[in-house]
């Protein structure tokens, strides 16, 4: 157990600050953003690149490091080891909130692990941005991010949301949007949806009607900037309906990898797929792990 009382001020370590950016209108910057940037004794950032430009933009002069996807496991170590000395570091992504789709959320848990204090700012973030103005329900909603690229596995998803009530939001490439909502008509079928794009900048445009709409509205209207997908929930009553069979055609490792890709951890995986195929969970994690089958 920890409890973390982020402003008593009695640690010797330093902390994390979780520091959103703009998505695209510099205005949204906010002034406690910009002081937690000029006071930390290091940024760690997506794209160094990027972020100097805001620091620029801010007067913010504090030094810049890279995380990003790519050496975050070795960046790790050094920020911990920074943090546990007792500086104080930013964490800012490219643009929005840190560890949403963005890397972050192992760092975050790292330092929790070694009771490290980590502050989160308010501040932008495009998925609850779009969705206030979407006229979609925000009664309950569920943020399944970006899906993956493989067709198959991109189906797999979709088919284990779509008797959830609540309403889905996705991230999706302009370039691939029109290929995704064909396979949400084909799966989720033709429910309400809402695409955005280019949120809070000066040619935001909200598409609003069936998918089918907003598909053929796509094809005709090649878009640019990231887009945020708002897909209406499944009528009440059909989180009931499930179907237990999905995987009867999937090996071992695709099963697991399937529940991994809906976001378990890969030993909460072979738990679930030792349960539905009635398995012992050792010989799950040996043909899993071992086998590769």
């Amino acid at each position: 157990m920890f409890v973390q009382k982020s402003f008593k001020g009695d640690s010797e370590k330093g902390t994390l600050y979780l520091v959103p950016t703009p998505i695209g209108n510099l205005d949204d910057m906010t002034y406690r953003a910009v002081s937690t940037l000029q006071e930390a004794d290091l940024i760690a950032a997506e794209d160094t690149r990027n972020t100097k430009r805001l620091c620029h933009v801010f007067d913010i002069e504090t030094k810049l490091v890279s995380y990003h996807e790519h050496n975050k496991s070795e960046r790790e170590e050094m920020l911990i080891e920074k943090l546990a000395e007792g500086s104080n570091v930013a964490l800012v992504s490219d643009a929005g909130m840190p560890a949403i789709s963005d890397p972050g959320q192992e760092l975050v848990a790292r330092c929790i692990v070694e009771r490290i204090t980590v502050v989160p700012l308010p501040g932008a973030n495009a998925a609850l941005t779009g969705l206030i103005a979407s006229g979609l329900s925000t009664d309950s909603f569920t943020f399944v991010g970006f899906l993956n690229r493989k067709k198959k596995v991109k189906r797999e998803t979709l088919d284990f949301w779509k008797n959830h009530e609540s309403t889905l939001m996705f991230y999706e490439s302009p370039h691939r949007v029109t290929a995704t909502l064909k396979e949400m008509i084909e799966t989720l079928g033709n429910r309400k949806g809402v695409l955005c794009r280019e949120l809070t900048k000066k040619y935001e445009e909200f598409v609003r009607g069936t998918l089918e709409e907003i598909h053929d509205y796509c094809e005709e209207n090649p878009l640019k900037g990231e887009c945020v997908l708002y897909v209406e929930g499944a009528p009440e009553g059909s989180s009931d309906v499930t179907d237990d069979t999905w995987w009867t055609e999937l090996g071992i490792s695709e099963h697991v990898d399937a529940y991994i890709e809906k976001g378990n951890s890969s030993k909460d995986a072979i738990k679930q797929v030792a349960k539905d195929r009635d398995m012992n969970k050792r010989e799950v994690y040996k043909l899993y792990h071992v086998d590769g089958s």
